[in-house]
């Protein structure tokens, strides 16, 4: 929120500027940014240089009235102003303003003399820094100009120049007097949503200074007519709008806002359109209660026409009330907008006129040719403007404050000030009564705040004069009672909804937290406990991560049609209001996000490997929330290992294949110390090649499949003619099946005795089961067994194939005898004949 400080200033004292943000900032105001106008930069501020502009020096740029205008001789779309500028004798300047004409006089500008320096867009637009300096235009000398917003720094507005109000002061002003100003913008979190106006901020700085506020005070003044039987007001649902207030205007002109108002507007960031516009704008940012107006005339015409001819005029009544299936409405925009019951509406007989909170029908608006006003000032349910906010893309300063709440209580008080400044600039009679359809009021609420509580949240005591003080400050009732004091929250706090808490936040909050004191706690700290699947999973990570590959954190949240790619055509568990349409469910898999992010890292480097451990979702019936159990993925692509000196021009280096993935997934449970870890062909698998595809157990669980991706799925991620590996192992069965304790045993000092094995079996024996057999019949002495060799063709009978695998024999405490060597390595062959029918290559025949 931009809080232009000379308006802040109308209701409390301030410090210096950056005295003002340093201490807003340590109260949870936090400043994103100043920006000066026509001003030096106050010492101690940090202000971007973009923010700040050239000063107006007070002896170049002063205000000027205009003496007489006349046309120039030289060029129809020029004129020749004179003014006195409070100098010795007048000036004539040359200007094409289209916002003043020959013949006119007595108005007020702003006048840059000689040496003045200005904002000045370049041939590019871009807005650049100018000195005025003297020169003819169109045979005139001319030294002056009349000044624009634009030109001045105000704002982009450069039709016209700027005119001042009537009652601004004489000619000579420095114009820095009249529109300087530093602008501070605050970031307003939603617990801090009372500062969302100037008022607001004007009570945290009172507090914050010991300063006293002075809200604006309506002059409620109003004519003889009484609203009462000329405007109804009905509400459906009292928990989607608590309040509604209802105030006519008759008689008013709309035009434009008086100069001083439209500069606030725009200082604050909102561009003024009409003095009805601008004072409803106004009021919601002095308050924080957003207004809207509607044409009251066109209300009658549209009770006539609900009613039907004859009777007499009609009495607009206005309903708030959730919109029926399919019922339209034009808003502002020009955009015709189709509602349902999840979007609550301002309606009368006709239909909806407006979007509760969030914009205004077309056909009610207020109009050059509007005459009577009915001012609306209520309160609405948050989640409801926001979800119509969302559903429509309308987001606004009112739909802000609305979706943030605003207190019930504050619509009377927005209301009488918004038309006390409607009768004072648009010539509007006030008519006298409001219709107030307030069905559950407020109830008051009082919170028991006690000192020994004071003292165990802080861990200090607060003097009671000191808590009385800042409660006070800001605002809450304060009754000392035995224990400490009994408060009334103001019913502009919302935010006061955990009793107690809230209001110790405030006392630290508002006496510094750069003042709490610094010490230890008063209690040693507990022996810290450990969380094994945690640590267990920070293993995983460590472990994938010294292999080479690299970390990826996808979205949760995705689509149904990124899933299906990957062939999860199940039931996903969807979101209610989702942020967009690729967002709209809980992933089922880690696998789809991570292929998307290999895709793209594939467009600029010739090789990925890629890991994710993260949770999925998935439905369970009858339950509401789903199971979200941990996963593990792998993605390896392209180049094995990192471009080296060695690269061969024009040779392909090695790619990554089913193999590298099975080491990762295999040094992977050597690092857990997995038992019985064991690999089978995979079958069934959709996104999986069927034939390059295996499945993982651990202890006889299953613990996830990985191979080699499916080359439909492949093309369908963008990953076409590349060949993907791909894993996705249950993170929760792998680390179920990592032992409480592992075992070792020392290293042998003795010797090793190296022996090869080549057996013939049936083509469809997985090498698994051969390992198996030769690590049950090695016994001790077997301490490795690793498969090097793969054979089919010639010399074999057909239909099989031939394992050649490396024993390694050893004894723990001597040198292995040849006849213990042989003895050991027979047993193994004589195993194998026996139990899997396989023949010893070089041996049997």
């Amino acid at each position: 929120m931009r809080v232009p400080l000379s308006w802040l200033r109308d209701y409390v004292p301030l410090p210096d500027p950056a005295a003002l943000v340093e201490r807003l900032t340590l109260a949870g105001l936090e400043s994103s940014g100043v920006r000066v106008f026509g001003l030096p930069v106050p010492a101690g501020l940090r202000v971007k240089p973009e923010d700040a502009g050239p000063a107006w020096e007070p002896d170049k740029i002063v205000v000027g009235k205009v003496l007489e205008i006349t046309k120039h001789p030289e060029a129809d779309k020029l004129k020749l102003v004179t003014l006195d500028y409070g100098a010795a004798g007048p000036k004539t300047v040359v200007t094409g303003a289209p916002n003043i004409a020959p013949g006119q006089s007595g108005m007020k500008v702003i006048l840059g003399l000689k040496g003045s320096r200005y904002f000045l867009a370049d041939k590019d637009g871009k807005k650049t820094v100018a000195t005025l300096e003297p020169k003819k235009l169109r045979g005139i000398d001319n030294d002056a100009m009349c000044m624009s917003d634009y030109e001045l720094g105000i704002s982009d507005e450069h039709e016209g120049i700027i005119i001042l109000d009537d009652a601004d002061p004489a000619p000579g002003t420095p114009a820095a007097d009249l529109l300087g100003d530093v602008v501070v913008e605050l970031d307003v979190l939603p617990n801090m949503a009372r500062c969302l106006s100037l008022v607001g901020v004007a009570r945290e700085v009172a507090a914050l200074t010991g300063a006293a506020v002075c809200p604006p005070e309506p002059k409620g003044e109003t004519g003889t007519e009484r609203i009462d039987g000329k405007v109804a007001v009905e509400i459906a649902d009292p928990k989607l709008c608590p309040r509604y207030t209802a105030t006519l205007i008759f008689g008013a002109a709309v035009g434009p806002a008086p100069r001083w108002m439209r500069s606030r507007l725009q200082a604050a960031g909102m561009r003024p359109i009409n003095n009805v516009v601008d004072v409803t704008n106004y009021v919601m940012l002095e308050l924080g209660q957003p207004l809207h107006a509607f044409d009251y005339h066109v209300l009658v015409d549209r009770a006539n026409r609900s009613a039907g001819k004859g009777g007499g005029a009609k009495v607009p009544t206005i309903t708030v009330r959730p919109a029926t299936t399919g019922e339209k409405l034009r808003t502002l925009d020009g955009q015709e907008r189709t509602l349902g019951p999840d979007n609550l509406v301002i309606a009368d007989g006709l239909g909806a006129i407006a979007l509760a909170g969030v914009m205004g029908g077309a056909e009610t608006e207020v109009t050059g040719a509007t005459r009577s006003i009915l001012l609306e000032s209520a309160a609405f349910d948050p989640v409801s403007v926001r979800k119509t906010a969302r559903q429509f893309n309308l987001f606004s300063e009112a739909s802000a404050r609305f979706t943030k709440g605003v207190p019930a209580d504050l619509a009377k008080t927005a209301a009488a000030r918004a038309a006390d400044l409607l009768r004072r600039h648009a010539g509007g009679e006030v008519l006298a009564g409001v219709i107030d359809a307030y069905p559950a009021p407020q109830p008051p609420q009082v919170v028991e705040l006690r000192r020994s509580e004071i003292a165990r949240v802080l861990g200090f005591d607060v003097p009671p004069a000191e808590v009385e003080r800042v409660l006070a400050a800001l605002e809450f009732g304060v009754k000392s009672s035995v224990s400490g004091w009994e408060v009334t929250v103001p019913r502009t706090r919302l935010d006061v909804q955990a009793g107690a808490a809230d209001l110790i936040e405030e006392l630290a909050r508002v006496s510094g937290y750069d003042k709490l004191p610094g010490r230890l706690l008063p209690l040693e700290l507990p022996e810290p406990v450990g969380n094994r699947s945690l640590e267990l999973e920070d293993q995983v990570r460590d472990q994938l991560a010294d292999q080479g590959l690299q970390e990826c954190v996808t979205y949760s949240l995705t689509a149904p049609e990124a899933e299906a790619k990957f062939g999860v055509a199940a039931e996903h568990v969807a979101l209610v209001n989702p942020i967009s349409p690729e967002r709209s469910v809980m992933r089922r898999s880690l696998v789809p996000g991570l292929l998307a992010v290999a895709a793209r890292n594939l467009e600029a480097a010739d090789g990925v490997a890629l890991y994710e451990v993260g949770f999925v979702y998935l439905p369970r019936q009858g339950e509401k929330l789903p199971d979200e159990p941990r996963r593990l993925a792998v993605v390896l692509c392209g180049r094995r290992t990192a471009g080296a000196w060695d690269d061969v021009q024009g040779v392909k280096p090695p790619q990554s294949d089913f193999f590298d993935l099975k080491g990762v997934v295999e040094a992977l449970t050597s690092d857990l110390h997995l038992p019985g870890v064991a690999f089978a062909a995979a079958k069934g698998v959709p996104w999986l090649h069927p034939m390059r595809a295996a499945e993982l157990t651990a202890g006889g669980k299953p613990c996830g499949a990985f191979g080699e991706l499916h080359p439909k799925v492949a093309a369908a991620f963008g990953l076409a003619d590349r060949a993907v590996q791909v894993a996705e192992l249950d993170l929760e069965a792998l680390l179920a099946a990592v032992p409480e304790r592992t075992a070792y045993r020392p290293f042998s000092i003795m010797p090793p005795a190296k022996r090869d094995v080549a057996v013939v079996v049936p083509g469809e024996t997985p090498a698994e089961a051969v390992l198996a057999e030769i690590r049950a019949a090695g016994g001790e002495l077997l301490v490795g067994a690793d498969l090097f060799d793969v054979y089919t063709g010639d010399g074999i009978p057909a239909g099989t194939k031939s394992l050649a695998f490396a024993l390694t024999y050893q004894a723990p405490d001597r040198t292995l005898g040849e006849k213990e060597i042989a003895k050991a390595h027979e047993k193994v062959e004589g195993r194998l004949r026996h139990v899997l029918k396989a023949q010893i290559r070089g041996r049997d025949a």
